[in-house]
């Protein structure tokens, strides 16, 4: 069967030559996160003692949830072929002559309704969804797909498909929620990443907001000891002696190593977890939660979906370790009582072209299922409409067309599971307004309070002609304060103490400090209105 864009001949070697340089192109922020000695942890600055500072009215709105509820992304790292997880049914023989190598054969399929089916070596989640706590939303992505691995990456984390936006959904939750995160950073992490560095999800304005680690054995080093970095086992030169010091300033900065790790051996694993790698990530993170570490949301990564060749093997075994890891980390955290409390969601950047290609294998695609699970979910289910197989119903470029769109998903986890208020929402999703899908959470009527007619404050470091200013947007007259501190906590001057009017205001730093100011980084910190705000701030 020959489609009008089946990749071949030159065209095939373009795709592939594209393919292989955005793979080996050197991301920046994966680069500056996998030195392993910044951008893994809030930084407590010097040690030095700082006064707590009040909430702001935005901060107690997003803190008055009042529930316990956990989050846990599951990235399916590559694109997952949605095709050949959630097979339909209903129209087997189109799918059938669409994968006439790679389709999974009526007699390997474990029927979950009359409609779809999982692959049978999925089996696990047989009782998962026989005890109500799976759902399956179909068809998740967004219009006009980007079929870069990093563009729709960061689409998914930044959820602006139009703008390169360089903040994640969560990221911008919790710089609203800790304005003066740099300097009094919460007692717990936010959020725990493992893998994925680089990735927008957690990343704010001058800060990212997970601790994060680039695997699961660097973070059961830190649960196990409390540390980030060995400093026993270096080399007896003077290049392990530069080693001992950075890595021993890297231990004591990092505010949540000894949390974690109080967290960790508070609990143990009690589920015959395997030795696969989601299955080592979901282990450590049943741990924290068990042991009481509070942090609300958890990104784990299961990399390798990128099936363009020998898909069946591959997809066997990354699926395998999804079911068989799902199936334990909930049977862990029924021994106590978290089972309800902690929603596990997959996402993956795209899904899988509708046909195979040459070599075995799916080329990047468009829509693919999203999987839910908990037994907060009330419930198994199908959740939206399966988007249509046959050719006719493909866009200009032979993808699936998206039925549900996943910022859909996102608004409806955090108003239905986080209790967040509609206005809120809408604007940790750039405030763009989406549709509520009926995932079966509840938050019974614990909503946080409308906060839209809130007098809000804003501040922002700018650069221009090698200089260096602090803008401030006030609605009221206001009293404010604003100091510059050094990157280990130390004040080093006062940039302002007066009463300023409602309006833009802007702040010569070099010019208001009166005083020799060194280039590089530094933090300031503006207190108004009983609230604190610190950022970082380059001086040039």
């Amino acid at each position: 069967m020959l489609f009008k864009d089946s990749p071949s001949g030159k065209k095939n070697k373009d795709i592939k030559n594209a393919h292989d340089q955005e793979h080996a192109t050197w991301n920046r922020r994966s680069f500056i996160q996998a030195l392993g000695l910044a951008g893994a942890g809030s930084i407590m600055l010097g040690g030095t003692n700082v006064s707590a500072s009040a909430s702001s009215p935005l901060s107690v709105a997003l803190s008055q949830s009042e529930n316990d509820n956990i989050l846990v992304i599951i990235r399916l790292k590559g694109g997952n072929d949605g095709l050949n997880t959630i097979v339909p049914l209903y129209d087997y023989d189109t799918y059938a002559n669409l994968r006439p190598t790679i389709r999974h054969q009526e007699n390997e399929l474990l029927s979950l309704s009359p409609d779809f089916a999982i692959p049978s070596y999925m089996n696990a989640l047989e009782s998962v969804w026989g005890e109500g706590n799976m759902k399956v939303v179909h068809g998740v992505g967004y219009p006009d797909q980007n079929l870069s691995h990093f563009r729709s990456s960061d689409i998914w984390a930044s959820t602006d498909a139009i703008n390169v936006e360089p903040t994640g959904w969560w990221g911008r939750y919790f710089e609203d929620l800790y304005p003066d995160y740099l300097i009094n950073p919460p007692q717990v992490p936010p959020a725990i990443q493992i893998g994925s560095i680089g990735n927008l999800i957690f990343e704010g304005t001058n800060s990212n907001y997970a601790f994060a680690v680039a695997n699961p054995e660097q973070l059961s080093t830190i649960a196990q000891t409390g540390e980030l970095h060995d400093l026993e086992n270096l080399p007896e030169c003077v290049y392990g002696d530069q080693l001992l010091f950075m890595r021993g300033q890297t231990n004591t900065t990092f505010t949540y190593a000894q949390v974690i790790n109080d967290a960790y051996t508070a609990s143990s694993n009690q589920a015959p977890y395997l030795q696969n790698p989601l299955s080592n990530q979901l282990a450590i993170i049943a741990r924290m939660i068990k042991g009481g570490l509070g942090t609300k949301v958890y990104m784990v990564s299961l990399d390798g979906f990128d099936t363009h060749a020998d898909q069946v093997g591959r997809h066997r075994t990354l699926h395998e370790d999804l079911a068989n890891s799902i199936k334990h980390f909930y049977e862990d955290l029924a021994t106590a009582g978290y089972e309800d409390k902690v929603l596990g969601m997959t996402i993956s950047e795209f899904g899988r072209r509708p046909y195979e290609n040459g070599s075995n294998g799916t080329d990047h695609g468009a829509a693919s299922p999203t999987f839910l699970f908990g037994g907060g979910l009330n419930g198994n289910g199908f959740v939206g409409s399966h988007p249509d197989i046959n050719a006719a119903a493909w866009d200009n470029n032979n993808n699936l067309v998206p039925s549900t769109d996943f910022r859909d998903l996102y608004a409806s986890v955090l108003t239905d599971w986080f209790c967040l208020e509609p206005s809120i929402v809408t604007t940790i999703l750039l405030n763009d307004n989406y549709q509520s899908l009926d995932l079966g959470l509840n938050c019974q009527g614990l909503y946080t309070p409308e906060f839209s007619n809130v007098s809000y404050f804003s501040h922002v470091a700018t650069y221009r002609d090698n200089r260096t200013f602090i803008e401030l947007h006030l609605q009221n007259t206001a009293h404010v304060e604003v100091k510059l501190f050094n990157i280990i906590g130390q004040e080093v001057v006062s940039l302002g103490n007066e009463i300023l009017h409602p309006g833009k205001h802007r702040i010569d730093v070099k010019a208001r400090a009166n005083t020799r100011l060194a280039n590089g980084q530094y933090i300031y910190r503006i207190h108004t209105q009983g609230q604190y705000y610190s950022k970082s701030i380059l001086i040039k």
